[in-house]
């Protein structure tokens, strides 16, 4: 397990056979090396469709769902930290007909940010946004996804305060 996490070919291969990936509809098209962009598609297909033709706004939900805390961990590794997904909204904007797309994006000053909330605070809780479009870039649903990064010692510690 550990090659496929590693290796962004391998995991995007292995995550589009995950059946609890598929089963959204979604298709990763595309991973950096370094983690810090993935591509995926959603087409209006068997797995997708809905009552009125579209695309299915749980499907748009879920295929988004898992890719900002897999990149944060590729990214930063685990062994040293924990990263979660805390809240998620979406908002549609218009019916999705044809295949949709979303670019996940990490960058630079993103990495900074949660260095130094770690290294301030011993976790940070940001946002990032993706948005669903078509090929003709019309954007057809904008979702908020909250994510909580931590040092690897400042979340044992808070776990055993919880209880």
């Amino acid at each position: 397990m550990l090659l496929l996490q590693k290796n962004a070919k391998l995991f995007k291969w292995g995550m589009n056979a995950y059946p609890m990936f598929f089963g959204t509809g979604g298709r990763i098209l595309h991973i950096s090396k370094d983690w810090k962009q993935i591509n995926i598609r959603l087409g209006r297909n068997l797995w997708t469709y809905n009552l009125v033709g579209t695309i299915f706004g749980g499907s748009m939900f879920a295929a988004s769902d898992p890719f900002y805390m897999i990149m944060m961990y590729q990214i930063f590794g685990n062994k040293d930290y924990v990263f979660w997904d805390k809240a998620a909204s979406i908002k549609f904007v218009a019916p999705g007909t044809t295949k949709l797309y979303a670019a996940f994006h990490i960058t630079d000053e993103d990495i900074d940010m949660v260095k130094t909330g770690i290294n301030n605070n011993g976790f940070i809780v940001f946002d990032k946004t993706i948005e669903w479009k078509d090929k003709h870039g019309k954007v057809h649903a904008v979702i908020n996804r909250t994510i909580y990064a931590a040092s690897k010692d400042y979340y044992t510690n808070r776990k055993k305060l919880a209880g």
